[in-house]
């Protein structure tokens, strides 16, 4: 198969596309690929490290308040539809995958306005703008949660798939993800992360509840901080307890987070639905500290179904102190009646297999398409 992905501006876009390619390139080793992006965006830095071409294309977000600024989006993305029909003209892909953040809405569209099967994939239980735009446009739909069809009312078709982000995590070995920490295997780990930049609230948490950490000696707290945030947070840390406890590790980023999510017993993070799909497809409970500076609040949305069915707690930002996240990991993590309930519903939640979900109905209509 010949495939162009196109998703960007967060990695909650871009993994969940580099899964697709990883899965399609599994099952079908002859399959060639093109990644179209933003100049500015993440996937211009992560998409080359994967050895997938990579090509940028100039487009920005609508603001959400009456603005000049909508203006030039328009002519941006218009000229955006220009360069990604050129660019699937040369190409000349059999099927055209999107994973959303704007950068995806000319690609996608030209695609269909091209006759190119097209499938979209939303990762939010609410659908972001572009993705929403695009739904009446393209062959299929896939969403991550089950019961989020009706959000697209014009799509011709709603496959429920999962976030194929889980089957890269699933697969994933957990004895490289200790070996990666310093671990010996089989400790216990406590990993607090504030997505793949970091989070301000989360770490100033880190910092609170730092001081009891050596209060649950049996467990390794792994504090992910985010580049911008690593060494203001180290210091402060520092600064409060002189010496470092054994059993806490400060790091600005992890660059295997599937395999030390595979030896994780229990996460904190934000709430972005990439990362709900890699913990739920491990059975990882979790405590959830939604983004309020989202679109829709669909992080709080994405954590209360998390909730709800029992595999995790939700702490709002506003909640949210170094004594308050303590106590919450200290009653999952001693209580083992707590801790096995939110492990069982986590992995009923979760879906392995939805990269391979994906890259089947890729084929389906790519098989469709060659009969018509």
């Amino acid at each position: 198969m010949r495939v162009v992905l196109s998703g960007g501006g967060t990695g909650g876009h871009i993994y969940p596309a580099l899964a697709i390619a990883k899965q399609c390139g599994a099952e079908y080793p002859e399959s060639e690929f093109l990644y179209i992006g933003g100049q500015r965006g993440l996937e211009s830095t992560l998409v080359p490290k994967e050895n997938i071409p990579f090509e940028a294309i100039d487009i920005t977000g609508f603001r959400r308040s009456l603005s000049f600024d909508n203006v030039k989006t328009i002519v941006r993305f218009m000229k955006g539809v220009r360069t990604s029909k050129r660019l699937l003209r040369e190409f000349k892909p059999d099927v055209v995958i999107g994973t959303g953040g704007y950068v995806c809405g000319p690609v996608v569209y030209a695609a269909a306005k091209l006759g190119i099967p097209s499938i979209i994939h939303e990762q939010n239980a609410v659908p972001g703008l572009t993705n929403r735009f695009l739904s009446k446009y393209v062959s299929t739909v896939a969403v991550s949660f089950e019961g989020s069809g009706p959000a697209f009312p014009a799509a011709k078709k709603i496959l429920y798939t999962g976030n194929p982000r889980a089957t890269t995590v699933f697969e994933a070995d957990k004895n490289n993800g200790y070996a990666s920490l310093g671990l010996p295997s089989g400790r216990t780990i406590v990993l607090i992360v504030g997505g793949s930049r970091g989070a301000k609230a989360i770490n100033e948490a880190m910092v609170g509840m730092a001081p009891f950490v050596d209060k649950l000696e049996h467990i390794d707290f792994i504090y992910v901080t985010g580049e911008q945030y690593y060494e203001n947070t180290k210091a402060a840390v520092a600064s409060k307890l002189g010496n470092m406890p054994d059993n806490l590790r400060i790091l600005p980023y992890v660059h295997n987070m599937p395999e030390v999510l595979a030896c994780t017993s229990l996460i904190v993070n934000r709430a972005g639905a990439s990362f709900l799909a890699e913990m739920t497809s491990l059975g990882i409970p979790s405590i959830l500290i939604p983004s309020p500076n989202v679109t829709n609040n669909h992080q709080e949305k994405n954590a209360r179904s998390l909730e709800m069915a029992g595999a995790a707690e939700v702490i709002l930002e506003p909640e949210l102190t170094g004594n308050s996240l303590f106590s919450a990991i200290k009653r999952i993590m001693t209580e083992s009646l707590v801790h096995e309930s939110m492990s069982r519903a986590s992995k009923r939640l979760g879906k392995p297999e939805a990269a391979h979900l994906i890259v089947e109905e890729m084929r389906r209509l790519v098989r469709n398409q060659s009969t018509r």
